[in-house]
């Protein structure tokens, strides 16, 4: 699937705290920090919202910023001193930057995946 095949996003922008990206399916509120390169975001947690009304998330990360963990852990000793990395509700991802976080998410809403990766949170 290339990323122009997917839907682009109808709205985005800051919403303090929240970086919201709204498309026709979903919406997206990543947590970057105030002055993160949303371009360069590699590491954010987010919360994703379908059109049912059901509530999602996850924290994403880049294949890069997973290493840099652990060649920061195997110096400090955590997590068995960089031997492992894990996180709940994880997920993985090639390249950095929001829009590219928005595409994967909608890749997983398209391949029936999403609901797989991403923890459902209760009801508000």
């Amino acid at each position: 699937m290339s990323r122009s095949t997917l839907a682009e996003p109808v709205v985005q922008g800051w919403d303090e705290p929240w970086y919201r990206v709204r498309t026709e399916d979903f919406e997206a509120l990543f947590l970057p920090g105030p002055d993160e390169d949303l371009d360069s975001v590699c590491n954010v947690d987010v919360e994703v919202r379908l059109t049912d009304g059901s509530r999602w998330s996850a924290t994403v990360f880049t294949v890069a910023e997973v290493e840099r963990l652990m060649k920061n852990w195997s110096r400090n000793g955590e997590a068995l001193g960089g031997g492992y990395f894990w996180c709940s509700d994880g997920l993985i991802v090639p390249e950095p930057g929001i829009n590219s976080m928005t595409w994967v998410i909608r890749g997983l809403l398209d391949a029936g995946e999403f609901d797989d990766v991403f923890h459902r949170l209760e009801d508000e």
